[in-house]
């Protein structure tokens, strides 16, 4: 399984690590987690989530290099400030979207 390069591919990489890391075992029964043997779909989305942050970090800092390095038009900073909020944007969801799949497999896990 490859990485995800752009934010189109995000939902085809989660896509493919939970078919890959999806329900296994006798009767259908989960062996991702921490009993299990594989990584869990949830891992998976975090995982991917990270990747993509990281990407994202990596452009911030590479337009912060550019700007120290002389190349401070107007334009480097209006990029630097787009990727800075794309940051923020891309971090918020990646809080929410943990959170809630994390409180929607604890009322799962309450109910069994």
């Amino acid at each position: 399984m490859t990485t995800p390069t752009d934010n189109g591919n995000l939902l085809n990489y989660i896509g493919a690590a939970t078919f890959a890391h999806g329900p296994g075992g006798s009767n259908g029964t989960r062996t991702g987690g921490s009993g299990g043997s594989g990584a869990s779909w949830y891992e998976a989305l975090s995982k991917a989530w990270g990747q993509r942050l990281d990407s994202q970090a990596s452009e911030i800092t590479s337009l912060s290099e550019q700007i120290g390095n002389g190349g401070d038009q107007p334009s480097q900073m209006v990029a630097l400030t787009a990727a800075s909020l794309k940051m923020q944007f891309m971090s918020n969801n990646a809080a929410t979207s943990q959170n809630s799949v994390a409180e929607g497999l604890s009322a799962v896990a309450r109910k069994q």
